[in-house]
C-alpha cells in the first residue's frame, strides 16, 4: 500500500507530537520540571538512580491474635457483668479464651450470650461450669491478612502524608512490605513513623487505687498499670487506667498540630459518632480524670472540668515542634493494626546513583551510535530512515513512561537498550525481504509494499512472544523486574508502531521525492 489515508497520516502526527510534549520535561532540570503541571512530569528515577532509602518491614501478626482474644475478654467480662452472671478464672490462655459460671442456674443463659459475641468465635462448655472460646483457623487467618492488608495501606498513607516523591511500596509474602524511598535523606525518620503504632485511646483513670499499689500487684479487675510516655516534674510515673474505651482514635476525623499557651500541642476532631461518644463521656464523667493513651503510653491526664461537646480538643505534652507535626500526621493517617518490626533496611548513596546513570547514558549512547553508523553504512539513505524511526520510538517510549508516572531504574535502561535492538532489527527484516522481492523483478512500489506485508508476520510472531515473556515477569517478578517489564513492554509497542507504520512513510515519501526507478538496497 503506497497510498496513505488521510487518518492514518494525521495519527502519525498526533502520535509524534504526544511524544515530543511528554518527553521534553525530561530535558529540564528539576527545578524547571517542578514549575510545570502535575500530568506533564519527567520520568522519575528509582531507588537505585538517584539514591535513597529500602525498607522491609514485618507484620506481627501474632499481636493481632492477641488484640482479638484481649477484646473478647473484655466482652465477656461486660456482658456476663450486664447479665449479673457470676463468674471466675476469666482469661486468655494460649488461643482461648476461659470462664468458669459458679452458679449452675445461670451456665444455660451463659451460653447462649456467649454464643452470640462473636460469630468466628465456637464455645466449648463442660459440666462443671468452665466455658472457652476460640477462633477457627479460617478467622484467624483472614484477620492476619486484613491487618497486613490494612498496614500497607497505612505505611502508604504515611508517607504520602510526608510528600515523599514516588515511593514504591508493595507486599512481599504473607506479612512482610517493602518500602523504596528515592531521594528520602533522613530515613530514621522514616523508621520511627512507620514504627509507631499510633493507636490512639481515651480511658478514664481508675481512681480507686494508686500508681503505687498497682506496681505492687494489687490492680483492680478491669483495670491496667500504664507508663506515663514523658516523664515530668510533678507528675506520676505510671497511671491505673480503665481497661475499657470511651472513644477510639478510629473515629478521628483531622488532626493538626497548633500552639497552645505558647507551647506546640495536637489539636483533634472526632467524626459525628465520635463527638456523641466524646460527649458522653465527659458528661457523665465530669470531675473526673480523662487518659489519653498512645501506643500504650499515657500521654496526658487532664480533668474533665465539664463536658466537651463540640467534638474536638486538644493533646498537650512535652512536645517539639517536629513531634507535634509527627504525631498530627500519625494521627491522620490511621492506627496501624499491628506494630511493624523493620528486618532489612539499605541506604543507597546519590554516587552510586549517579554512576549508574553516567553508566547506563553512556552503554545507551554507545549502542544507539553503533546502531545508527551501521544501519547508515549497509542500508544508506534507508538505514537513515530506520535510524529516524528508532530515534523517535525513544522518544514515545521516554513520553509513555512520563505520562504514565512510571519509575525508571537500572533493569529498565536495559529493557530501552534492548528496545534499541529490536525496533532496528524490525527494520532489518523489512530491507532484506525488499531487497529480495527486487531480486524477483518487482517495481519499487511493488517491492516496498511486498517487504512490508510478508515481513509483518515474523515481526508481530516476534513481537507477541516477547510480549508473553514480560507480562510473565511483570505478574511473577517484583521491583526490578517489574520496572525492566514495564519499559519492555512500552518499547515494544512504539517499536510496532514505529518500525511498521512510521518507517514505511518515510520511505514510500522518500521514493516519491526522488521518483527513483530501483531500491537502494542491491
Amino acid at each position: 500500500m503506497s497510498n496513505f489515508p488521510k487518518w492514518k497520516i494525521a495519527l502519525v502526527a498526533l502520535v509524534s507530537l504526544f511524544g515530543i510534549v511528554f518527553a521534553a520535561p525530561n530535558m529540564l532540570s528539576r527545578e524547571q520540571a517542578d514549575r510545570l503541571p502535575a500530568w506533564l512530569q519527567p520520568v522519575s528515577l528509582g531507588l537505585d538512580l538517584q539514591g535513597g532509602s529500602y525498607l522491609l518491614l514485618e507484620v506481627d501478626t501474632a499481636y493481632v491474635v492477641r488484640e482479638q482474644l484481649t477484646s473478647l475478654v473484655e466482652s465477656v467480662r461486660t456482658t456476663l457483668r450486664k447479665e449479673k452472671v457470676k463468674y471466675s478464672d476469666l482469661g486468655a490462655r494460649g488461643d482461648l479464651v476461659n470462664v468458669r459460671i459458679i452458679d449452675a442456674e445461670d451456665r444455660a443463659k451463659a451460653r447462649e450470650f456467649l454464643r452470640k459475641l462473636d460469630a468466628d468465635a465456637t464455645l466449648e462448655a463442660k459440666d462443671d461450669g468452665s466455658m472457652s472460646l476460640q477462633y477457627s483457623e479460617a478467622a484467624v487467618k483472614r484477620r492476619k491478612m486484613a491487618a497486613v492488608e490494612q498496614s500497607l495501606e497505612i505505611v502508604r498513607r504515611r508517607i504520602d502524608e510526608l510528600g515523599t516523591r514516588e515511593p514504591s511500596i508493595q507486599r512481599q509474602g504473607e506479612d512482610r512490605i517493602v518500602v523504596q524511598l528515592p531521594g528520602i535523606k533522613d530515613p530514621d525518620r522514616i523508621k520511627v513513623l512507620l514504627g509507631k503504632t499510633a493507636k490512639l485511646t481515651f480511658h478514664l483513670l481508675d481512681d480507686t487505687t494508686t500508681s503505687e499499689e498497682a506496681q505492687k500487684g494489687r490492680i483492680p479487675p478491669g483495670s491496667m498499670l500504664l507508663p506515663a510516655a514523658e516523664r515530668e516534674r510533678g507528675l506520676p510515673e505510671s497511671y491505673v487506667v480503665r481497661k475499657r474505651i470511651e472513644v477510639g482514635g478510629d473515629m478521628l476525623v483531622d488532626s493538626k498540630p497548633t500552639y497552645s499557651d505558647g507551647r506546640p500541642v495536637v489539636s483533634f476532631r472526632f467524626n459525628a459518632s465520635g463527638a456523641k461518644k466524646f460527649g458522653d463521656a465527659t458528661r457523665e464523667n465530669a470531675g473526673k480524670f480523662l487518659a489519653i493513651v498512645l501506643d500504650d503510653k499515657v500521654i496526658s491526664a487532664p480533668r474533665i472540668n465539664e463536658p466537651i461537646l463540640g467534638g474536638s480538643g486538644i493533646i498537650s505534652g512535652s512536645f517539639s515542634v517536629q513531634q507535634a507535626q509527627d504525631l498530627s500526621l500519625l494521627l491522620r493517617a490511621g492506627a496501624l493494626p499491628a506494630p511493624l518490626q523493620v528486618l532489612e533496611e539499605r541506604t543507597v548513596g546519590p554516587d552510586l546513583g549517579a554512576d549508574s546513570i553516567r553508566a547506563g547514558t553512556v552503554a545507551s549512547i554507545l549502542g544507539l551510535a553503533l546502531v545508527v553508523v551501521l544501519m547508515i553504512i549497509v542500508y544508506g539513505t534507508l538505514g537513515a530512515l530506520a535510524d529516524l524511526a528508532m530515534i523517535l520510538n525513544l522518544i514515545l517510549l521516554l513520553a509513555a513512561l512520563s505520562f504514565l508516572g512510571a519509575t525508571l531504574t537500572l533493569p529498565g535502561i536495559a529493557g530501552v537498550v534492548l528496545t534499541m535492538g529490536m525496533a532496528v532489527d524490525a527494520n532489518v527484516l523489512i530491507y532484506e525481504r525488499m531487497r529480495e522481492e527486487q531480486r524477483n523483478g518487482r517495481t519499487v512500489m511493488s517491492a516496498i509494499q511486498a517487504g512490508y506485508d510478508r515481513a509483518f508476520g515474523t515481526i508481530f510472531d516476534a513481537h507477541v512472544t516477547t510480549l508473553v515473556a514480560a507480562a510473565l515477569l511483570f505478574q511473577f517478578g517484583s521491583g526490578p523486574i517489574r520496572g525492566f517489564a514495564v519499559t519492555l513492554t512500552l518499547g515494544l509497542l512504539a517499536s510496532l508502531f514505529t518500525s511498521v507504520l512510521v518507517n514505511r512513510m518515510m520511505v514510500v515519501g522518500w521514493i516519491r521525492w526522488r521518483r527513483l526507478k530501483t531500491l537502494p538496497l542491491a
